[in-house]
C-alpha cells in the first residue's frame, strides 16, 4: 500500500492542497525496523509532504495478536501527534484499530474535519480467508469493521468486488461508498536487452521463467511454488520459479525449498532492476493460499500488467483476482493449491509466443484504460473536495492521511 499512499500524498501537494501524513516505521515486510529509523518519532519534508513518523510496536512473528498490539501502539502514537486543523482526515485500512482511535479524535475535535477511510484491504475477510480467525472471532472482526465503515464520512474502495460487499455485508450505505482504483505505479520498462537482464538474474536462455514478486506472507500460499518447482525437479522440465521479495513465510519458504534446484529466491529490487526482472521473466505468477478470494486486490498486478508479459493467477476461480485477469485479458487464472496444475500451465504459456504477446499487448492496454495515475488522483481529490464540502466549502483543501 505504500506506493499508493505516497502517490496520492505527493500528487495532491502537486495540485496545490497542504498534506500531512502521519505513519508508522519503515518495517515491512521484513517485519522489523528499517535501519536509520531508531528514534522515537521524525518529521520532515519530502517532495512537498510534511511526513511524521511515530514508533510502534512491531511484531515478530507477527501473530493476529502482535498485529493488535502494532495497531494500537501506533494509534495511540498518530492521535497524539499535532494535525493542525485539517478539512479531511483520510485513514488507511486495514488498520481499522488506529482508524477507530483517529475518527475518534476527529469526533472529539473542536473543528470537526470530515473523514474519509481509503479501504485497500477487506479487514474482516482477511481474517477469516489467511485463517487467522473463524467464529465468534470472525464475526466480532466483521461488526468492528462495519462499525468504523459506517461513522466515517466517506469510505473509498479500489474495487467494484469490494463496494458490493461493504455494501451488503457490512451495511455502508451505499451513497458514501466509492469505488476508485489502484493505479500502475510503476513506469513501463521500453525495450530492454533481455538476454543482459536474463543474464544478471543467472537465468537461461532456455529456461522458462515464472516469477511471483511481492510480499511472501501466508495470504499468497507459496508452498505451492515450492512443490510447483519439485515436480520440476523430478521431471526435469525446464523451467525456473522465481520468488523475489520478502516477508514473515520466507524463512519458511526457504527451508521447505531445500534441495530444489529449480526454485530461486531473490530479495527486493530497486526500481529499475525490478521492472528489468519483471520484463526478462517469461511469465509472472498471482499465487493465493485456497480460500482467498475477496479481501484483497494483489497491487502486483497493476506493475505485471505493464510489463508486456503474460499473467498466471493460481487463485479461486470466483476471487477478485481471478475476475482482473478476466476483465483485463492479461492471462490465464486456474486453481489454487494445486501444483501440477501450475507447473504444466506456466510451461503452456511460457512456450507459446503468440498467445504470450496477446497477453503482455492486452495488460498495457487495460493499464492506458483503467489504471492511470493521473485519472484516479483526479478522483481522490474530487472525492476528498466533496467531503470537505459537507462541512464547509474552502477554495483549498488541508489533508492528513494517517497510514
Amino acid at each position: 500500500m505504500a506506493p499508493y499512499t505516497t502517490a496520492l500524498a505527493e500528487g495532491l501537494a502537486t495540485r496545490g492542497h497542504r498534506i500531512d501524513v502521519v505513519t508508522g516505521m519503515p518495517h515491512y515486510p521484513e517485519w522489523r525496523i528499517a535501519d536509520g529509523y531508531d528514534q522515537s518519532s521524525s518529521d520532515e519534508q519530502i517532495n512537498g509532504v510534511d511526513v511524521h513518523r511515530r514508533r510502534h510496536l512491531v511484531p515478530d512473528p507477527p501473530t493476529p495478536k502482535g498485529r493488535i498490539k502494532m495497531e494500537a501502539s501506533f494509534g495511540a502514537r498518530s492521535v497524539r501527534s499535532g494535525w493542525n486543523s485539517p478539512d479531511v482526515l483520510l485513514c488507511v485500512s486495514p488498520t481499522l484499530i488506529s482508524t477507530a482511535m483517529a475518527i475518534t479524535r476527529a469526533r472529539l475535535s473542536p473543528r470537526r474535519p470530515a473523514v474519509g477511510v481509503w479501504v485497500q484491504d477487506l479487514y474482516s475477510l482477511g481474517v477469516v480467508e489467511t485463517g487467522a480467525m473463524d467464529g465468534r472471532g470472525a464475526r466480532a472482526a466483521a461488526r468492528f469493521e462495519s462499525e468504523i465503515l459506517r461513522a466515517a464520512d466517506g469510505v473509498s474502495v479500489i474495487h467494484d468486488r469490494f463496494r458490493d460487499h461493504v455494501t451488503s455485508n457490512l451495511q455502508v450505505d451505499p451513497a458514501k461508498v466509492e469505488v476508485i482504483r489502484n493505479w500502475t505505479h510503476i513506469q513501463p520498462m521500453g525495450t530492454i536487452d533481455k538476454e543482459a537482464a536474463r543474464r544478471s538474474f543467472g537465468w537461461a536462455e532456455d529456461e522458462t521463467i515464472v516469477l511471483h514478486s511481492g510480499n511472501m506472507g501466508a495470504k499468497q500460499g507459496l508452498e505451492n511454488v515450492v512443490e510447483a518447482a519439485r515436480l520440476a525437479d523430478a521431471e526435469g522440465r525446464r523451467v525456473r520459479f522465481v520468488l523475489m521479495g520478502d516477508g514473515n513465510q520466507r524463512p519458511q519458504l526457504e527451508a521447505a525449498a531445500v534441495g530444489v534446484s529449480r526454485l530461486q529466491f531473490v530479495r527486493p529490487l530497486p526500481d529499475l532492476e525490478f521492472r528489468s526482472a519483471l520484463a526478462a521473466a517469461d511469465v509472472l505468477l498471482v499465487n493465493e493460499k485456497p480460500g482467498v478470494a475477496e479481501m484483497a486486490v494483489p497491487s502486483k498486478l497493476t506493475s505485471y500488467f505493464t510489463s508486456g508479459n503474460p499473467v498466471l493467477a493460481a487463485t479461486d476461480p470466483t476471487s477478485t483476482t481471478a475476475h482482473e485477469i478476466r476483465a483485463s485479458g492479461a492471462g490465464v487464472h486456474i486453481g489454487s493449491g494445486d501444483p501440477r496444475e501450475l507447473l504444466d500451465t506456466a510451461l503452456a504459456i511460457g512456450s507459446d509466443d503468440v498467445s504470450s504477446r496477446r497477453f503482455g499487448d492486452a495488460g498495457r492496454r487495460y493499464c492506458t484504460r483503467m489504471l492511470s495515475e493521473d485519472y484516479a488522483i483526479d478522483r481522490y481529490e474530487g472525492w476528498l473536495r466533496r467531503l470537505a464540502a459537507a462541512r464547509r466549502s474552502p477554495a483549498r483543501t488541508e489533508s492528513v492521511i494517517s497510514s
